[in-house]
């Protein structure tokens, strides 16, 4: 018998694949499309050399330390409830294949978060809320124009009420470990 996850393996494939190769279609639009503007990659271009260094650094700086406190949340649920190993969530480094995979980083942090039971359900419903909504807008965030420009400003702000949002959560788990929570259930 199959398991679930087996099951869903050529769905999850297929969005995987078709989700990315829209996210390349995305990123390159100025190649083949030229008058819709320059998109993200001309935005950070249009910086010059060092500009375009020092913001992408700083980024992925950013994003290693988001990824740290992911990476942390998914350790502090015991390995039996977590649906993801803690080392997935590295997947945000994998351009362009992590736009479409950082849905599912959230996906599974909040699924993890649901079965080890010490976050009331509301609270992981909202820590998803934000994680797909600013998923959502950092692909918005590649269309060029005013849509592009907002969409990016928002999935920044959304990210970073996210990760704050993750940094509550790791001290919530980490203050209530989880030998407590069995013996409060008995």
């Amino acid at each position: 018998m199959r398991t679930y996850r087996a099951q869903r393996l050529p769905h999850v494939l297929l969005v995987k694949t078709a989700g990315t190769a829209l996210v390349t279609a995305l990123l390159a639009l100025p190649l083949w499309a030229p008058g819709r503007g320059r998109g993200l990659l001309g935005e950070i271009a249009a910086q010059g050399p060092a500009g375009a260094l020092l913001t992408l650094t700083v980024f992925l700086a950013l994003v290693a330390l988001y990824c740290r406190a992911l990476q942390r949340t998914l350790t502090l649920i015991p390995a039996g409830t977590r649906a993801a190993s803690p080392a997935s969530v590295w997947w945000m480094f994998a351009i362009p294949y992590n736009f479409t995979e950082d849905f599912f980083i959230v996906r599974n942090v909040a699924a993890s978060l649901a079965a080890d039971g010490r976050v009331p359900v509301r609270s992981v419903r909202r820590w998803a809320l934000f994680g797909h909504g600013w998923c959502t807008l950092q692909i918005l965030s590649l269309f060029p124009g005013a849509a592009g420009f907002a969409g990016g400003v928002l999935a920044l702000l959304l990210w970073a009420a996210h990760w704050a949002m993750t940094v509550r959560v790791n001290r919530a788990l980490a203050a209530r470990p989880y030998a407590a929570r069995l013996a409060h259930s008995t």
